[in-house]
């Protein structure tokens, strides 16, 4: 396969059970999805950021910050699962290790789309990173690793797709390495701020590899029950096993990311900063309590628990539904630790300020979101069509 042309490759790995007008019609749907909501965030470049987002200069970061942190996190868990799985062979989790490597890709590119259109130039990001380097910056050393671990990976699934597998394990290897640490710097991005006592600590660099653990399971066993149930085919045995493996994964960090949760608030009320109680009290009872509760802890949480008790680990779509719910969780987790770090004044009791800033995500804010959905649906979707092939088959080495 290595010495074919990318016409027989393609001829080789795509899968033409889905070449039907419902998904042709669905993928063109996330595609329009992506160029109106990308789009809207294109349009601050000609409008001006500060007219097209919320963002102040008491609230600098708002709702493309925490989806950028989601989508990265998201797409180190599932790079993190897959280079195990294809470094230790015979994992269950094996079998399902090359979808697990497309949609870490795909995750990463929807947060890169995001953090795209929500710094001013990122064309200065590109440029200034490779002449002018600053080994001091956390968000150098993110960009620069998240970069690096994308470009293993590409280079990775190539390998994976031409059989070249001991490039695609190494390669494998190295990226899932490159997402640890780069995920680890965007916990310090948050992490090495003491003007913001609710992020600051060893803590959140931890808390952010947990999530990427949670995130990566729970991702991993909804998009593999979404491929099948696309296909309209039942799972095989050797695959069901693969998602049950995943499910398990995702029941033990889900335990240990509420363990996480609830310690890292209850660390601000036994003493601390009083800024960093105060913004724990956003989330307990302040603006933020009706997405901690409901949404973070109740759908995120509890309920995902609750449904994964009840599946047994064998009903794989009660499990899916389950990750799905985590998934949405985590997203609002995200958000709510961004906006808990901002919306409390650094000069509370100093000046006439109020306790708590006022943001609410703008119309375009929201539609960029909508849109890197659109580019992982998109992505998951041409995926499955194009490399359907390489996705069902039981290992790569």
């Amino acid at each position: 396969m290595a010495n074919s042309s990318v016409t027989d490759i393609f001829a080789q790995t795509q899968d033409t059970r889905l070449a039907t007008p419902g998904i042709n019609r669905a993928t063109i749907f996330f595609l329009i999805i992506i160029v109106l909501g990308l789009g809207c965030g294109v349009s601050s470049f000609i409008f001006g950021h500060e007219n097209m987002y919320n963002y102040t200069r008491d609230v600098p970061w708002g709702l493309l910050i925490s989806t950028y942190a989601f989508w990265a996190i998201t797409s180190t868990g599932l790079c993190i699962y897959a280079a195990i799985s294809h470094l230790f062979g015979g994992t269950r989790m094996a079998i399902v290790s090359n979808r697990m490597v497309w949609m870490s890709i795909i995750c990463i590119l929807g947060a890169f789309a995001t953090i795209g259109v929500e710094i001013a130039s990122p064309h200065r990001m590109i440029i200034y990173n490779i002449l002018s380097p600053n080994p001091t910056s956390n968000i150098w050393w993110m960009g620069t690793l998240y970069g690096m671990a994308v470009g293993c990976m590409i280079v990775e699934f190539f390998g994976i797709v031409t059989g070249l597998a001991r490039i695609a394990v190494i390669l494998g290897t190295i990226g899932a390495v490159a997402e640890v640490l780069a995920n680890s710097c965007l916990g310090g991005v948050f992490a090495t701020l003491p003007a913001r006592p609710y992020w600051y600590g060893g803590q959140l660099p931890i808390y952010f590899l947990t999530a990427a653990f949670l995130s990566g399971a729970a991702a991993t066993v909804l998009f593999n029950h979404l491929a099948y149930k696309v296909r309209g085919i039942e799972m095989s045995e050797a695959v069901k096993d693969g998602v049950r493996s995943a499910g398990k994964a995702m029941t033990l960090v889900l335990v240990l990311y509420s363990v996480a949760t609830f310690w890292r608030l209850i660390s601000y009320y036994v003493g601390g900063a009083e800024l960093g109680r105060i913004a724990a009290d956003a989330l307990i009872s302040g603006p933020l309590s009706i997405n901690f509760w409901v949404i973070e802890v109740c759908v995120g949480l509890l309920i995902p628990l609750m449904l994964i008790i009840l599946s047994r680990l064998t009903n794989i779509g009660m499990m899916a539904l389950a990750g799905f719910l985590i998934l949405v969780g985590q997203f609002v987790a995200r958000y709510d630790l961004v906006a808990g770090g901002l919306l409390v004044p650094g000069t509370l009791g100093w000046d006439n300020v109020p306790t708590y800033f006022d943001y609410v995500p703008s119309f375009f804010e929201m539609a960029v979101v909508l849109g890197s959905v659109g580019v992982v649906s998109f992505g998951f979707l041409m995926g499955e069509r194009v490399f359907g092939k390489i996705f069902d088959q039981k290992e790569h080495h």
